[in-house]
């Protein structure tokens, strides 16, 4: 399976000055820990790293003794921008693609491997976590105009995996129709094609903030068992 790492981002949310998969988590780099459950995967076996120029020799250093192929890609201004390029820098003997985002650095090999062999049955899947709390639509002024049922929500992750073809021909699409979306499988529901949900564990959290940092110190000094 190709795999597809956005590592393109910034620290704006984190109040830090440089890109947040660079700060340190149990004095190693967000990135690291993910490149790590990444590695460790059976079924991945060639990885691209979509990041920015400047960040390139530091993110690569990080990986300068891995044993699988591994090949950089300059991202682009949004994620969907980095997604494209990343997809046009695939081998062309790639049939399917998980994406997954660089930030999600406590995800388990073993979603890898679960997310690929759904992805090769035919199938495009994104890990995700049914949504705990209770869910309000707000308008523009504040005010509750509506509760979702909470059985019918899940919080989406990654990884996300689908068919290269029919990705590039979703991303030619939103070329197209100027569509702006946040994550891949939107393409996919803009074009009423069929996304499965897969199951992912609740630790597999998005870094974003400082206090997720803490989370992430603190679940993986559990899985360390100290």
């Amino acid at each position: 399976m190709h795999l597809l790492i956005a590592a393109a981002g910034s620290g704006s949310r984190m109040g830090a000055d440089r890109n947040k998969l660079l700060l340190r988590i149990l004095d190693r780099p967000v990135l690291a820990w993910t490149l790590d459950a990444v590695i460790a995967s059976e079924s991945i076996e060639w990885i691209g790293i979509v990041g920015q120029p400047l960040d390139r020799l530091e993110i690569m250093n990080l990986v300068k003794d891995c044993s699988k192929p591994i090949k950089w890609i300059n991202g682009g201004s949004t994620r969907q921008e980095s997604v494209q390029l990343g997809l046009a820098a695939l081998p062309k003997v790639a049939k399917h693609v998980l994406i997954h985002d660089g930030a999600r650095c406590l995800a388990e090999p073993e979603l890898f491997d679960r997310c690929s062999h759904a992805v090769g049955e035919g199938q495009a899947v994104i890990a995700a976590t049914p949504v705990t709390d209770t869910i309000k639509r707000v308008n523009d002024h504040g005010f509750i105009v509506g509760t979702p049922q909470r059985s019918e929500l899940w919080a989406a992750q990654t990884p996300q995996g689908f068919s290269v073809a029919e990705l590039l021909h979703g991303h030619d699409q939103a070329r197209s129709n100027n569509w702006s979306v946040t994550d891949d499988a939107s393409l996919y529901e803009r074009l009423g094609w069929p996304v499965c949900i897969l199951e992912a564990e609740p630790s597999n959290i998005k870094v974003t903030t400082p206090f997720d940092l803490i989370v992430a110190e603190a679940v993986l000094r559990i899985k360390a068992g100290s």
